[in-house]
């Protein structure tokens, strides 16, 4: 199911009251991976009672049972009041998105950095908080440490590219690319990041890894961005 496609049936669904159709992430950016990615879409209608998310279902999940995640679904005016609570997902959405249907309701949203700080300390404080829960069920064995590494990869290279937004208003696409240039501004090196990556896409196997080291390089990495998000403070404040 194409995203055009669901567009149609999201149209049949509700004939009034859709006023947008949003595609964002890697799709929207020119990156979509074919079969190996999903694709993103953010809806705003009029009204979200039980009667427009009843008309809505079907499509949904049709759109859901082809791989994709389900629809994030807004009025305009609850889109405008989430910024203050997901400005690391709508700063997305707004520098890179396709309008499928109906308004921009994207391009002027308003969000200020002081609440992505708070976002992205609070993300990054329990994204950690429980990888190192994780690690202790692992036993330390090489292998499951790995998996974790890998499993937590993505998640962390997101928040990092946020974090890149603190030094500056605009940020590369490509999360490796965006996690260099946050090191030009912080003192780390990325080579664990692209090692993991490496455990991730299987051109190096655990059992070839010092994993243990690998892993502690990890922690005080993610450590060094989060005291920079606690200590930094915006220009002009």
């Amino acid at each position: 199911m194409t995203p055009e496609k669901l567009v149609e049936e999201l149209k049949k669904a509700c004939p009034t009251g859709l006023k947008s159709v949003v595609l964002y992430g890697s799709a929207a950016a020119g990156d979509h991976a074919g079969k190996r990615s999903d694709y993103n879409v953010l809806v705003v209608t009029e009204d979200l009672g039980t009667a427009t998310l009843d008309a809505l279902s079907k499509p949904a999940a049709k759109w859901a049972q082809a791989g994709n995640p389900a629809p994030l679904l807004f009025t305009q005016e609850r889109l405008a009041q989430a910024t203050d609570v997901f400005p690391i997902e709508l700063l997305d959405i707004r520098e890179c998105h396709q309008i499928l249907h109906g308004e921009n309701l994207v391009a002027e949203l308003e969000i200020d950095t002081k609440n992505l700080r708070l976002q992205l300390e609070h993300e990054l404080r329990g994204k950690l908080i429980r990888l190192r829960q994780a690690y202790l069920l692992t036993g330390g064995k090489p292998k499951a440490v790995a998996d974790l590494m890998v499993q937590s990869l993505s998640t962390f290279l997101v928040l990092f590219r946020a974090a890149l937004r603190l030094f500056g208003d605009r940020v590369p696409q490509p999360k490796f690319q965006a996690l260099e240039e946050l090191a030009g501004h912080l003192d780390f090196d990325v080579a664990v990041f692209r090692q993991v990556q490496e455990l991730k896409d299987g051109t190096q196997k655990p059992k070839d890894v010092a994993v243990g080291e690998l892993f502690n390089t990890y922690l005080k990495t993610i450590e060094c961005v989060i005291d920079a998000v606690d200590a930094f403070i915006h220009q002009g404040e």
